[in-house]
């Protein structure tokens, strides 16, 4: 069954062709016209009405692939019949988008294997537009090719063009890919009937889905006679042609999961009989020999039984699964891409922090030199003023003794004369009154000496209290230097374990690393092994070549040639397809 994916492919490139300014858009009248042939080939009734409704002149300006795939799902694509021809449009889109990339002129290889190459590369390439091919596919391709003209896979030069188109980080696009095969660079020196031959026999298998295909003898169902046909084996049916040109069919046998295929004992002098049995008929067919009547039956049961499992046909299984181990591939190869951006980001975070933590423990060291400093010159400054005020202290206590021993002396002078005057009473009333006087004086100047003493003591407290300020503030200094030791030894720690955090990070990426080289490889040794196998399957399949009419002498063969078993091969799978026959029989 041919996917819508499929059938969008060659109307992107007609719809590509007619985009001439390039731009994106195409004219409405042109759209018209590739709607009613696209409607014509996919066999789809014309809806005139909805074509020029979603086409009216109302809406001016060229129409863009955004504009034109509404109208293309609704009124084309969902109403698809199964019997089109896919062949005619790829033709038809052919016709319109290979003038446009293809001088003929130039073209070595002739315009239908061109044609045919460019059907190839629609199958292969991923369903992103615009259409490429990656070098998987290209090479499977390529050794499908070679292996069609009997040829041996050259690994070097496909490694070395393989090279060449990842330093130009190039997908190969259609034309790309004729103009690659048309230069011979992977077909020099074969002849070019023989690569036409290899690319038809590709072509007929991946695009067309021809998985064998023979001449055979068939039974007639009136007359009962045995005619040569030309039998071609896909999925779902079986068709019978006059000859290998295809121009004239006989017939169609149906497969579907009623169908059976078995093998006939020898009879009406035909050998190597087999009977297909439908719902409504069965078909009596005759091969060359044993091995092709074998492979027949192998092939016609395999397409049974993939019907019944609701499979596709084999290569399109192939190709599926081939682009689902590139996704899968290519998602483990992001996973890993995020994981190794995760913890460098994660690195650089702890990086940061440490040389911020670094330049926070920096700073502090420094802020506390600084006060260390400052407070050393606020005691030092403090001591002087100390000094100054204990000097300027002991002079005015000195000061105070003198005027005390003046004021002394001159007392003594006082009372030695109020001891005259004594003697001289009578005489001397006049100097009571100067004796109050001095009395009075002399209480003055007790007070005096009283309010020194006084103010002598409240110095003295005052000065203790300044002692013992500037103890406090030398305790003080002492616990704050302890206090900044404790917090640079903590901030050191801190340092030590964000450097040990640093290291375990470093373990973990290293471990990363490590693991995303052991996936690398892991990656290398399955695509190793994915061609090894390759290469032995394609080793196995035999020399493939088309069957040329001619002479009707009997000759086994396959549809890939002349048989390629010996008789004593052949009789030993011949035993050993009889007992797995029997064995499930007995089952």
């Amino acid at each position: 069954m041919i996917s819508k994916e499929e059938i969008l492919k060659p109307i992107w490139y007609a719809f590509t062709a007619l985009d001439l300014d390039r731009n994106g858009k195409v004219s409405k009248s042109q759209l018209k016209v590739l709607s009613h042939n696209l409607c014509t080939i996919l066999k789809i009734p014309h809806n005139t009405s909805a074509l020029e409704e979603h086409f009216k002149d109302d809406d001016e300006g060229p129409v863009s692939t955004q504009g034109y795939m509404p109208y293309l799902n609704t009124f084309i694509l969902s109403k698809i019949q199964p019997n089109f021809d896919f062949v005619e449009l790829n033709k038809m889109c052919w016709t319109l988008s290979a003038p446009k990339h293809i001088n003929t002129m130039n073209l070595l290889m002739s315009e239908k294997d061109a044609f045919r190459v460019w059907c190839i590369f629609n199958f292969l390439s991923e369903d992103k537009y615009p259409l490429t091919i990656v070098t998987e596919e290209l090479e499977y391709f390529l050794r499908k090719l070679l292996t069609a003209m009997g040829c041996s896979w050259n690994e070097g030069r496909f490694e070395d063009y393989k090279m060449h188109l990842n330093a130009k980080k190039h997908h190969l696009n259609a034309w790309e890919l004729i103009e690659l095969i048309d230069m011979g660079n992977f077909t020099k020196g074969i002849n070019p009937q023989t690569v036409s031959m290899g690319i038809n026999e590709v072509f007929q298998e991946l695009v067309m889905d021809v998985i064998k295909q023979g001449y055979m003898m068939k039974k007639g169902h009136k007359r009962k006679n045995w005619t040569e046909r030309w039998f071609e084996l896909h999925l779902n049916y079986m068709s019978y042609y006059v000859s290998e040109d295809l121009v004239e069919q006989k017939g169609c046998i149906p497969l579907d999961r009623n169908c059976c295929v078995e093998s006939m004992p020898d009879k009406d002098g035909k050998k190597n009989l087999f009977i297909i049995r439908c719902v409504e008929k069965s078909f009596e067919i005759s091969a060359s020999d044993k091995k092709a009547k074998q492979e027949w039956i192998q092939a016609i049961q395999d397409c049974i039984v993939r019907i019944r499992q609701g499979l596709s046909s084999a290569h399109r299984e192939s190709r599926q699964k081939r682009r689902e181990l590139r996704n899968r591939i290519k998602a483990e190869q992001e996973i890993l891409e995020n994981r190794m951006k995760q913890l460098q980001l994660a690195n650089e975070s702890k990086q940061a922090q440490l040389e911020a933590l670094s330049k926070d423990l920096n700073k502090a060291t420094a802020r506390g030199d600084l006060e260390e400093q400052r407070r050393l010159q606020a005691q030092k400054e403090l001591l002087e003023q100390y000094k100054r005020d204990l000097e300027q202290e002991k002079m005015a206590r000195m000061q105070m003794e003198e005027q005390v021993i003046e004021k002394s002396n001159e007392v003594e002078q006082y009372w030695q004369r109020m001891q005259e005057l004594e003697e001289m009473y009578l005489q001397l009333k006049q100097a009571l009154q100067d004796e109050k006087q001095a009395k009075e004086d002399e209480e003055i100047l007790r007070k005096l000496q009283a309010r020194l003493l006084q103010e002598e003591e409240n110095k003295r407290l005052e000065l203790e209290q300044i002692h013992l300020q500037q103890q406090r503030v030398l305790s003080q200094s002492q616990k704050e230097k302890e206090e900044l030791a404790k917090e640079r030894e903590e901030k050191e720690r801190a340092l030590q374990a964000a450097q040990e955090q640093l290291e375990s990070l470093k373990r973990q990426r290293e471990g990363a690393e490590e693991e995303y080289m052991a996936v690398t490889k892991k990656l290398e040794r399955a695509s190793k092994k994915t061609k090894t196998w390759k290469h032995k399957v394609s080793k196995h399949e035999g020399l493939l070549k088309l069957v040329q009419p001619g002479g009707k002498t009997p000759s086994k063969m396959t549809n890939w040639g002349q048989a390629a078993f010996t008789e004593s091969e052949l009789n030993e799978l011949e035993k050993m397809w009889q007992v797995n026959k029997n064995r499930s029989e007995e089952e």
